[in-house]
This record gives structure tokens, C-alpha cells and sequence, in this order.
């Protein structure tokens, strides 16, 4: 009776490891992430939005000025009119259908247009339309701002156009999402503040150190902690000073070389200072170079 042949052993090529989960999170572009304002060259502009207050107070502003020459024509100009030229009323409703338009759409549609996104409102707070990819809009798009604005603004007082922005990461009203458009901060100023003395020897180190941004209360807490510094008594100086490093150093990296911790916090704030500084600069550079 003949054995019955052995079954061959094949080894198994070896498995290949998963793609990680692609992260909603990342951007297609390298070095651009979710939150980036992104040029159509793929460059990241740091062009911030408005906030709402701004936007609220710009929006209030044409607004008042759209409702002034509204009520203008018909409480003097079609009186002084009518005081001359004898109009019989199929005119007169035509003339002032006319003139609404003009006041509410045309307007605001031509000074965009000539201005490249700004509006009187916007002129007086600062402020400049821009399209998503930053740059200047279009009189396409500056019309549809207008046209949307009419029932957004004047009939509702404005309510959609606030509960849209107040909704939107970039404070968008409707007529910016109909035309893609949205608000920029136009002027930029650098803070006046008491500069804090970069330690000469941490300057390299704070130079080369990866800043996460960090919570407005800790940031406030170094900096009122070294403004304050010298009245502080010395155990006060330590420990403060200590608990603060211990809070910063989750937000910096590499460790810093063997320091006091007034050293050490005042390298951080001194290098985030500078680079707020330059990133501002080059905001008001790019803004120069997009709309001259």
C-alpha cells in the first residue's frame, strides 16, 4: 500500500501593510493645511478674515448711506422735480424705480468694481473684499454682492446676512457665498507693546524652535509674568516662573538648553513677537502686490 504523498508547503508572500486612513484633516497640497487660505498657484496666503464686529459695523454703514438716498429722492430731488416738470405718475414710479436701483444695486456695485472690494463702510473699518482665492474680485462678483444685498440688508435689516456670517468660518454673508467671495482685515498694524530682550544665549535655539500657537491665556500669563518680573519676590519669580516654563514647554520644541526660567520665557516671547511681527509685514506685502 502505496503512502500518500505529503502536501507542499508554499509560503505565503508576506502581507503588505495597510494605507494609513487618509485624514480629513490634511490638505492635497504639500504644506498646506485645512485652515489655509489657498491661492490658484497652491501658494497658502495668510490673509485673515474680518471679524464679525467689523463686519457688522461696515455692513451698517452702507447700509445707512443706501437708505440716505433712498429717502433723499423722494423727500427733495422728485419734490424739486415735480416743482419744474409736471410728471404724471406712470413716469414718476418709473424715475423712481430707476433711482432705487441705482442707490441700492448700482452703486455699490460700481464703487467695488473701481475700488477693487471696497466699499465706504469698508474703507472707514478697514476692510477689503476679496475673492476665495484671495485675490481682487471680479465685477461679476461684486455685482452679486450688490443684487444679494438688497433683500439681505434692507427689507429683513439685515438679520440673514449676520446669522450667515455668525454661522461661517470666514464670516460670509449670502451675497459672499452666491459671488465666493469674503471680507479681509485691509489694515494691519504691528501692537504697540513693551519689547521683551531675546537672551543672547538662546537666540539660536529660539531661532530654530518649532512654536505651536499657543492659548491667549497662557500667552497673556508670560507676558504679564515678565512685565511684571521685578516686583515679584524671589520665590515668586521661581515658582511662577517655573510653572509658566512647565505650561510653555508643551507648545515648544526642542527643550531649551539649561536656563532660568525668565530667560527661557523671554526668548519664547521675544521669538513669537518676531515672527508676528515678519508674518505681519508679509501680509501687508502680499495685500500691496495683490491690489497695487
Amino acid at each position: 500500500m502505496s503512502r500518500p504523498m505529503p502536501y507542499a508547503v508554499v509560503p505565503r508572500p508576506p502581507m503588505r501593510p495597510l494605507p494609513p486612513p487618509v485624514n480629513p484633516s490634511h490638505s492635497g497640497t504639500r504644506g498646506v493645511g485645512r485652515d489655509d487660505f489657498v491661492s490658484g498657484e497652491a501658494v497658502a496666503l495668510d490673509l485673515p478674515p474680518a471679524n464679525l464686529a467689523l463686519r457688522a459695523v461696515s455692513g451698517i454703514i452702507d447700509v445707512t448711506v443706501g437708505w440716505a438716498l433712498f429717502i433723499l429722492w423722494f423727500a427733495y430731488i422728485m419734490p424739486t422735480i415735480n416743482d419744474y416738470v409736471r410728471l404724471d405718475s406712470a413716469f414718476r414710479n418709473g424715475l423712481s424705480t430707476l433711482w432705487t436701483v441705482i442707490a441700492l444695486i448700482g452703486l455699490p456695485w460700481l464703487v467695488e468694481t473701481l475700488t477693487r472690494g471696497k466699499s465706504l463702510g469698508h474703507w472707514i473699518c478697514g476692510l477689503r473684499t476679496v475673492n476665495d482665492d484671495a485675490g481682487p474680485i471680479t465685477s461679476r462678483q461684486a455685482f452679486s454682492r450688490a443684487l444679494i444685498g438688497v433683500p439681505e440688508l434692507y427689507p429683513f435689516l439685515g438679520i440673514p446676512a449676520l446669522v450667515a456670517a455668525a454661522i461661517n468660518a470666514k464670516h460670509k454673508r449670502l451675497g459672499d457665498l452666491l459671488a465666493g467671495t469674503y471680507v479681509i482685515r485691509d489694515r494691519t498694524a504691528i501692537p504697540e507693546a513693551n519689547h521683551v530682550m531675546m537672551p543672547p544665549e538662546l537666540a539660536e535655539w529660539a531661532a530654530s524652535a518649532d512654536l505651536a500657537p499657543m492659548p491667549p491665556t497662557l500667552a497673556n500669563g508670560i507676558r504679564g509674568y515678565l512685565m511684571r518680573f521685578s516686583t515679584f519676590t524671589p520665590q515668586v519669580q521661581a515658582v511662577t516662573g517655573q510653572h509658566l516654563v512647565n505650561q510653555a514647554m508643551r507648545y515648544v520644541s526642542p527643550m531649551p538648553p539649561p536656563a532660568e526660567p525668565v530667560r527661557v520665557l523671554s526668548a519664547i516671547a521675544a521669538e513669537r513677537y518676531r515672527r508676528d511681527a515678519e508674518r505681519i509685514a508679509r501680509n501687508q506685502k502680499l495685500q500691496s502686490a495683490l491690489f497695487g
